[in-house]
């Protein structure tokens, strides 16, 4: 005997699952568009062209290793230390990818390949907040990670394109929107003090070794003195009924 169907229930489970992915994810991306026209600004001064960029934000698709890139582009271009660059800015996603590991047991192999292709902080931050509250579902991240994606390659080549109009990006409080957003992830994770401690060592050791050591080794000595304070704190003990 079949057992009976429930395709009403799962299709509007699919799609109120992919709505929420959608609005959640919209605030960071309406956040990172003038991140992404810096950035094809950037390209343009540097002689790319929006075809160039828009493969680089296709392929690569990690707003931090490509302003490195962009930064360091010569002609020609320096390709093992543009590589090694990105390599570090990048091993963040290495940490990212293993906090995350454990919400996707239920999806598979080829889901997760997707998944971590397409990872970036934003849709990342996102599913892990979504992933405490509840379980991840593959139509969730499908009505997040698409339009995040489209949305930083729009406006990398649009920026491109019309970098001319983006010579001074501090005149128009641009230089901060990278920081703004990254402070408005963060504090999505806060609960309390010992966010706060956690926090404060990861950026004091970010910042000491930004002066201290030459290239991007500040991003994996700040994650890393942020996982061992965070071990090293006291758990806070809950209280028996």
């Amino acid at each position: 005997m079949k057992k009976p169907r429930e395709i009403p229930m799962r299709a509007d489970t699919r799609f109120s699952d992919a709505r929420a992915g959608f609005l959640l994810i919209l605030p960071a991306a309406v956040a990172c568009v003038p991140f992404a026209l810096i950035l094809g600004a950037m390209a343009a001064q540097k002689g790319l062209t929006p075809l160039e960029i828009g493969l680089m934000s296709s392929l690569v698709f990690a707003g931090g290793s490509q302003f490195v890139a962009v930064d360091l582009w010569t002609n020609p271009a320096p390709w093992l230390a543009l590589g090694f660059a990105a390599f570090l800015v990048n091993l963040r996603f290495v940490l990212m990818t293993a906090s995350l590991a454990g919400k996707l047991t239920h999806f598979a192999e080829w889901e997760k390949a997707i998944i971590v292709f397409f990872m970036a902080d934003e849709n990342w931050a996102v599913a892990e907040k979504r992933a405490a509250e509840t379980l991840l579902t593959w139509p969730f991240l499908l009505g997040m990670i698409p339009f995040f994606y489209a949305n930083w390659l729009f406006w990398t080549v649009l920026g491109t394109a019309i970098g001319e109009a983006f010579e001074n990006p501090a005149a128009y409080g641009f230089d901060f929107a990278f920081t703004a957003l990254f402070l408005g992830l963060a504090m999505a994770f806060w609960k309390g003090s010992r966010t706060g401690v956690v926090m404060a060592a990861s950026a004091v050791t970010a910042a000491l070794v930004s002066v201290v050591v030459d290239g991007a080794w500040y991003v994996i000595a700040g994650a890393f003195a942020g996982m061992a304070v965070a071990v090293l704190l006291p758990q806070k003990q809950v209280r028996a009924a």
